[in-house]
């Protein structure tokens, strides 16, 4: 059986680096919302900002559904052979619609302190507007439609993993996950 989890988090809570941890250790298959996004970008030769993500997420929700992404998550997860599968980018209610009626899938909330994260921002190359990130921008940056959804759902997660320690503290939590 699958075994599916779906990681939430504020930004810069440490999805990824989870994510990432996952498919080198365990050899899980990743999936991100944001993925199928940042190939529209890519196919409309737009950067890859904050900005842009948000505007083709609000687009493909308001003319084809709110659940339109959290659709070809479920499809693209039922056709997958994987047997550990993450979802990084848990960002809505929607984005669960269809994933929590596949078995195995579990909600995992990523958490970590306001100014941890900001710190963790500013060092990454994810997104080009990234690293100049402003305190007051990055405050700003929660109240997007993106964002304002994570509270809620780190409520319905199955386990809220704290990520404000060390990478070997997170890992260790993750470790104990896939057990």
């Amino acid at each position: 059986m699958k075994k599916i989890l779906g990681f939430t988090g504020s930004i810069a809570s440490g999805k990824g680096t989870a994510t990432k941890y996952l498919e080198k250790k365990y050899n899980a298959k990743s999936f991100k919302f944001s993925k199928i996004l940042r190939d529209i970008l890519d196919r409309s030769y737009l950067p890859h900002t904050r900005e842009n993500l948000v505007k083709i997420s609000i687009a493909m929700r308001e003319n084809f559904g709110q659940d339109i992404l959290a659709k070809i998550m479920a499809e693209d997860i039922r056709e997958s052979e994987e047997e550990l599968i993450v979802v990084d980018g848990v960002r809505r209610p929607d984005d669960i619609k269809y994933l929590k009626d596949i078995d195995g899938f579990q909600l995992i909330g990523i958490d970590a302190d306001m100014k941890i994260r900001y710190e963790r921002i500013t060092q990454r190359s994810e997104n080009k507007d990234d690293q100049n990130k402003a305190w007051e921008d990055f405050l700003k940056d929660h109240e997007a439609e993106t964002e304002v959804y994570i509270p809620e759902l780190l409520k319905q997660a199955d386990t809220v993993v704290d990520n404000g320690g060390s990478l070997e503290e997170l890992q260790k939590q993750l470790d104990n996950l896939i057990k």
